[in-house]
């Protein structure tokens, strides 16, 4: 397996570069708080599974749905997604990530 890095310098600019990458009218995206780090992993070659692409922020989230601003570059924690002119995003941790664990190791 090979996986290619892009760093963010906070969550904030992690989850600008999310919310950009989001397809159009999708406002949810799931990500992963693991082992100190915010990730998301995207498969560049999704026919094989050989190669991915790991976006991160050194930071952790609470497992919850965050709001995303993007016009300010912040967001805050809430209970439901209620607002369509907003992005969110849902953080879990997961008890084991095996392709996180690889990515982590060869950072």
């Amino acid at each position: 397996m090979h996986i290619e890095y892009e760093e963010f310098d906070s969550v904030e600019d992690f989850f600008m570069y999310m919310a950009s990458a989001a397809p159009p009218m999708k406002n949810t995206i799931p990500l992963n708080s693991y082992k100190g780090y915010v990730m998301s992993f995207i498969p560049l070659s999704p026919a094989t599974g050989e190669t991915y692409l790991m976006l991160y922020a050194k930071d952790s989230l609470e497992p919850g749905i965050y709001e995303f601003d993007v016009a300010s570059k912040s967001y805050k924690k809430v209970e439901s997604i209620e607002r369509a002119d907003k992005v969110y995003f849902v953080s879990i941790t997961p008890k084991r990530n095996t392709i996180a664990d690889i990515a982590i190791e060869k950072l």
